[in-house]
């Protein structure tokens, strides 16, 4: 009988050589070196026909999140799709990503698949409930800017969680601001009832603690960051939180970086290790999330790596899914939209 876990590691493994540009089925390539003209709708579609060729329904949620994620591979970098003129609406664009929507987008297809409901209203859906507060699209505050805002929210609708403090993560004393002191780069903050209302939000995320793995830990604890990850960046920017996120892949057992980068132009990974050195200047740490799918997995499994190996840190934290020296991984960051 087939080993799972070596079925599992040879997936993942056999997705890093295809991002590495060796070899691109169909269905890669189309989105890859962008040779049609597509609609959203059919972008889609195809994302899905990918999965259903590629049996991602029968994957964890994170392998779902690989798959999706490296499809996307060479989208060109679009800043500011979601500030669409007029009324505040779910604005989907497949076409053009920033490091932000590239992951919204990722997610809320993942979870269509892992569903089996792949359909252009079911993502829609999806994308509605994780990118505004409570799931419920009511003006323009109610999107979720900052991305500590994003995930305290969408923990609390069960669709991530935020692992940080449990591997090792300090307090993060950072208060948020930016948008409130810069409201002549947010158009919508021109009414003054939206510019009231952002003052009452930044306010709220103010009062709670937040925290943070500091840079120059990422490497004693990257192993046990798992494929399909969500990880952000801290960063030392005055009255703001979190300035970037992707998806961390790994490629011959190296932790490399998934994302959409304003500086490269495109969706694309890291050529660097990515590690305290791969933080850009003005990084100062990193938050690490999982899927809710995956929380009771992850407890079982931290148990039985910190019997196995006598690890005093993943023996005494309550929910760490692997010990540190345990080599299977992969994951994700993100940014607050700007």
């Amino acid at each position: 009988m087939k080993n799972p876990d070596s079925s599992r590691r040879g997936f993942i493994g056999q997705l890093a050589y295809l991002a590495g540009g060796m070899a691109i089925p169909a269905a890669f390539r189309d989105q890859v070196f962008a040779k049609e003209k597509l609609s959203d709708e059919q972008i889609c579609q195809r994302k899905f026909a990918l999965a259903e060729k590629e049996s991602l329904a029968k994957r964890s949620i994170g392998e779902i999140m690989v798959a999706i994620g490296t499809s996307f591979l060479g989208t060109p970098y679009v800043a500011k799709t979601l500030d669409a003129p007029g009324d505040e609406r779910v604005v989907i664009n497949l076409r053009g990503l920033d490091c932000v929507t590239f992951v919204e987008n990722t997610l809320a297809l993942s979870r269509c698949i892992s569903m089996n409901s792949e359909s252009f209203d079911e993502f829609k859906e999806q994308l509605k409930l994780i990118r505004y507060r409570g799931g419920m699209l009511n003006g323009y505050p109610s999107r979720l800017h900052y991305f500590s805002d994003w995930i305290d929210d969408n923990e609390s609708k069960n669709v991530v969680r935020n692992i940080t403090r449990e591997i090792g993560g300090e307090l993060y004393p950072k208060r948020v601001a930016f948008m409130s002191t810069h409201t002549d780069s947010y158009h919508q903050l021109s009414s003054e009832p939206y510019r009231e209302k952002m003052l009452d939000i930044e306010a709220d995320i103010n009062q709670r603690q937040h925290y943070y793995l500091p840079k120059e830990r990422l490497n004693e604890l990257e192993k046990g960051i798992e494929p399909g990850d969500i990880i952000g960046i801290t960063t030392s920017i005055e009255w703001l939180d979190i300035i970037h996120t992707g998806i961390a892949i790994r490629t011959n057992g190296v932790l490399k970086y998934l994302h959409a980068p304003l500086s490269k132009g495109k969706v694309q990974i890291t050529e660097q290790t990515y590690g305290h050195h791969g933080c850009p200047p003005v990084g100062t740490g990193f938050v690490i999330l999982i899927h809710q799918s995956q929380s009771q997995r992850s407890i079982n499994e931290s148990r039985r790596y910190s019997y196995r190996d006598g690890c005093a840190v993943c023996c005494r934290v309550v929910g760490r899914r692997f010990c540190p020296g345990n080599a299977l991984g992969v994951s994700e960051i993100r940014r607050t939209r700007r």
